[in-house]
């Protein structure tokens, strides 16, 4: 990143497998991702293995997370507590971008091969400390197929 520059969108897509940082309309950095068990379409309810889809803010961040660092989603929003209330489900919550697990760093390009995580957004150790370095907390993230 060049000085200046600031990250003012987080986009995700689901099945190019890749987070952007964008800042002023340009693509600033591209990582891999791993995404929940069961990725391909919208999240539902709690449990389903699915990453959601749709525009939410990274609100918080936790430092300490079982895996390395975390910056949360505001998954749910109201249209997906709205959609769940319909089906009689619990719409989950707590979506991270998130490091691998604590003391498995070392699998990092291995575990990115596969999706393998509850829902959330997985990078490398390395590539989630330069993450968090350049996004703040109240960015809009996009998540699309």
């Amino acid at each position: 990143m060049w000085p200046g520059q600031t990250v003012d969108l987080v986009r995700v897509e689901k099945s190019q497998r890749q987070l952007q940082l964008i800042g002023g309309g340009q693509i600033l950095r591209r990582y891999s991702i791993a995404l929940g068990g069961d990725p391909v379409g919208r999240k539902h309810r709690e449990g389903d293995e699915r990453t959601p889809e749709g525009r939410y803010v990274l609100d918080w961040r936790n430092p300490n997370s079982v895996a390395h660092r975390s910056i949360h989603i505001s998954y749910p929003n109201a249209d997906d507590k709205a959609a769940a209330t319909a089906l009689g489900v619990d719409p989950g919550g707590f979506i991270m971008i998130h490091g691998q697990p604590n003391g498995f760093g070392w699998l990092g390009r291995l575990l990115q091969m596969v999706d393998w995580t509850d829902g959330c957004i997985a990078v490398t150790n390395s590539d989630m400390d330069e993450i968090w370095t350049m996004v703040a907390d109240g960015t809009p993230i996009e998540i699309i197929k």
